[in-house]
């Protein structure tokens, strides 16, 4: 049982506790790991990102992108809080000690999932023509919607034992189904896309859509035998929850409200900007070309180096939330202090690295020098991109998601009216200035209210 023992704040983080060093190295494992394993997979989705463009091009991209961003709405509704409910819920029960609660926590968060997951499956699938025809105004993403729907449910269930395995500190099992799985959805995709003619840009996004349900689906059955296999390893006597049923929907629906809100807001933004560059005088495939070059080509570079950043503030949940029901407010205080001044220098060489060489990459990756241009561009945003993810992720190991969830509605919600106000006039121009204005606000006031729960005074920065 010593995998699930009580945790502590590792020494990582400035944290000095009974069995440091154990505790040192099995937190460094855990991150180089992730760390390692995100990655390799975001190096082998570049390569691939890479292909698709050759093959479908900026627009077949940018049409992808407007089914994604509705998918991903979709699976907003399927996860419902879950997957964090299930780390606070099963991080709860290890800190306190009642390892026999963890058995009941994961089955409350599985039914919970499971009905979520049908009725996201449900809604996609019977709304895919209104949603193509009317929402998104192109017909083509109508097949896609109805494939992607089916893996709505496998989504929400591959939640929940993410969650319980980032709470167990057994990341690493789910990083290696995550890998497996990026793996088999690029295999699936080249079949798929090798019997769909080129330039056909609805049956060349159905065949990537295709490709990704099926890696779903073996993404949950490999995850579903980590599980299994893992249970049966760490059994535990049951033992008293009290509240388990409230205490996972206090966590869980207020998450799911919150990010229905950000999400839709967030859609309906992404779907504006095809049409306003439309009335800004684009012509559709050159709206979706400027859409997906931007999105699809640009933010995959900008975004590669940040795994360390999404690795530490996944790894951060887990041992917050132990401090935090232990009492152990210097331990906290400290841990987020030395993380955000080592994760602020690492982003601050990332962005610099990016800058500088923008023009190589844009022409080596993509053979386009729109792309490094935007590159440099949005490498000025990378400090602040890169930090708001590791302050989201303390604030969520603190109990403070709902706040961070409004914070972020906020900043949607801005975005949508940015969007609709601005695009028309003044085109990308207008859309990129509106993502760094989103960007800053949003960073503004999570570390606001970072700084206020923790009081971390010297993190002023």
């Amino acid at each position: 049982m010593d995998n699930i023992s009580t945790p502590r704040l590792r020494i990582y983080f400035g944290i000095r506790s009974g069995g440091a060093d154990l505790e040192k190295k099995r937190l460094m494992r855990d991150t180089v790991f992730l760390t390692s394993s995100s990655l390799i997979m975001r190096g082998i989705a570049l390569v691939f990102q890479m292909w698709l463009v050759s093959r479908i091009g900026a627009a077949g991209v940018g049409l992808y992108g407007l089914v994604s961003s509705v998918s991903f709405l979709a699976a907003t509704v399927a996860i419902s809080g879950i997957r964090f409910a299930t780390t606070r819920l099963v991080s709860e029960e290890l800190g306190l000690k009642r390892i026999g609660g963890v058995g009941r926590a994961i089955r409350l968060c599985t039914a919970y999932s499971l009905f979520f997951g049908l009725a996201a499956f449900a809604i996609l699938w019977l709304c895919a023509e209104p949603i193509g025809f009317l929402c998104v105004g192109d017909a083509r993403t109508v097949l896609s919607l109805k494939v992607l729907s089916f893996q709505m449910p496998f989504i929400s269930l591959s939640s929940v034992l993410y969650g319980y395995f980032a709470a167990t500190r057994r990341i690493f099992k789910a990083a290696g189904v995550q890998m497996t799985e990026q793996l088999a959805r690029i295999a699936l995709v080249v079949v798929f896309l090798s019997r769909v003619p080129e330039g056909d840009l609805e049956k060349s996004c159905a065949a990537v859509s295709l490709g990704g349900t099926a890696a779903e689906v073996l993404a949950f059955g490999l995850m579903l035998s980590a599980f299994f296999s893992d249970r049966r390893r760490h059994r535990a006597k049951p033992s008293v929850s009290p509240r388990l049923p409230a205490r996972m929907l206090n966590i869980a629906v207020p998450l799911a409200l919150s990010a229905y809100a950000r999400t839709s807001l967030t859609t309906l933004e992404q779907i504006l900007v095809p049409r306003g560059l439309k009335k800004a005088g684009f012509s559709a495939n050159a709206a979706l070309a400027g859409y997906g070059t931007i999105q699809g080509m640009v933010f995959p570079v900008i975004f590669f180096p940040s795994c360390l950043m999404t690795s530490l503030a996944e790894l951060i949940v887990p041992e917050l939330t132990a401090a935090q029901v232990s009492g152990r407010k210097e331990e906290i205080r400290r841990a987020v202090s030395s993380l955000l001044k080592k994760c602020l220098l690492y982003s601050l060489f990332v962005g610099l690295m990016l800058y500088l060489l923008a023009d190589v990459i844009g022409g080596v990756i993509y053979k386009s020098e729109e792309a490094g241009r935007y590159i440099a561009v949005f490498s000025l945003l990378v400090p602040v991109m890169y930090m708001d993810m590791v302050v989201d992720g303390c604030l969520k190991g603190l109990g403070q998601q709902v706040c961070s969830m409004g914070i972020n509605i906020m900043d949607a919600l801005l975005g949508v009216v940015l969007v609709y106000l601005l695009l028309p006039r003044y085109a990308l121009t207008a859309y990129i200035a509106i993502i760094f204005f989103e960007e800053i606000f949003n960073f503004i006031l999570s570390v606001t209210r970072l700084i206020k729960v923790t009081d971390i005074r010297e993190a002023r920065f």
